[in-house]
């Protein structure tokens, strides 16, 4: 179990990287061709590619995913639901609040998504509803919403965080998301001894918290002040907003693992799916960075003191 793990994260971080690194690259793809007519189609009328696309074409590739798995949960509970719907209400949801805000004004941009919001709502009621039943309609189109909201709009928020910054910033949010899970379990392993909240996840300590906690604050900081070498001075932090943004998103992280396992101990379910080996699925890895994604993107603004563009 151990090896999988490790073979299927290294994996995982040498894909990272190289997506990462040509999402970079990208920024300076002059459009000619197909893909300026493409892009002018799409309202796009700079002259290179829109900043952060292959982040983006592996979020679209990442929602569907994680709104199956979800969904298979609230199957499990026996709340009626639709994988396919949900796939789709998810996508649709998560690529108007990427990309409509940049082809229109904010309040025709906020309109627009609030309506798409509203259209998955109706869409669940003529869906559950069908064959004039009215059992179970509720809790269906509501796991529905549920579903949209943990796949569409959290994985959003990272798409957010790329449009004011560059890929390496995402990296290193990732990556201090994620420090505090291997801190929280090496720390736990070697000196857990009072679970944090037996009932929901009998493994976790207090102690794996707060070494989990720590863990983000140093990766935060060092990273904070790596960051400085990044050519764009919107990209700079300074290790102190490192530190204490490292310490919050550990928090929060934790926060998104534990709600993760509070709809797979509802469901009876150990992993969310059997995608990556020796993981589980792919909700058991982003459980985590999925909730600190709109955590990292206030900090952020609040570090600039500005509106999020």
């Amino acid at each position: 179990m151990l090896r999988s793990r490790l073979i299927t994260g290294i994996s995982l971080i040498a894909g990272l990287l190289g997506l990462v690194w040509l999402d970079s690259a990208l920024e300076s793809w002059p459009l000619s061709g197909l893909w300026r007519t493409i892009a002018d189609t799409l309202g796009w009328h700079h002259d290179t590619a829109p900043r952060g696309t292959v982040v983006f074409l592996l979020a679209l590739a990442l929602v569907p995913l994680i709104a199956r798995e979800a969904t298979r949960m609230l199957e499990h509970v026996n709340v009626a639901a639709s994988r396919r719907l949900a796939m789709v209400a998810a996508t649709t949801t998560f690529v108007a609040l990427a990309l409509v805000p940049s082809l229109t004004s904010t309040h025709t941009a906020t309109a627009i998504d609030a309506t798409v919001l509203v259209g998955v709502f109706v869409a669940g009621l003529i869906r559950f509803s069908r064959g004039h039943n009215v059992h179970g309609v509720m809790a269906a189109t509501g796991g529905l919403l549920l579903v949209t909201v943990y796949a569409g709009v959290l994985t959003a928020f990272w798409i957010f965080i790329r449009r004011d910054h560059s890929a390496w910033l995402l990296v290193g949010a990732m990556l201090t998301t994620k420090s505090c899970d291997i801190g929280a379990y090496f720390t736990g392993v070697s000196i857990g001894r009072h679970k944090l909240i037996p009932w929901l996840s009998p493994k976790k300590t207090w102690e794996g918290l707060v070494g989990g906690v720590v863990t983000a604050a140093v990766v935060g900081c060092v990273l904070a002040v790596a960051s400085e070498q990044l050519p764009n001075a919107a990209d700079h932090v300074a290790w102190w907003i490192g530190a204490v943004g490292g310490a919050i998103v550990g928090v929060v992280g934790q926060c998104g693992d534990l709600a993760e396992s509070l709809f797979k101990r509802d469901a009876g379910l150990k992993d969310s799916g059997r995608l990556l080996p020796g993981m589980g699925g792919v909700l058991d890895v982003l459980d985590s960075p999925l909730l600190t994604g709109p955590a990292i993107y206030w900090l952020l603004v609040l570090s600039r003191g500005g509106d999020g563009g």
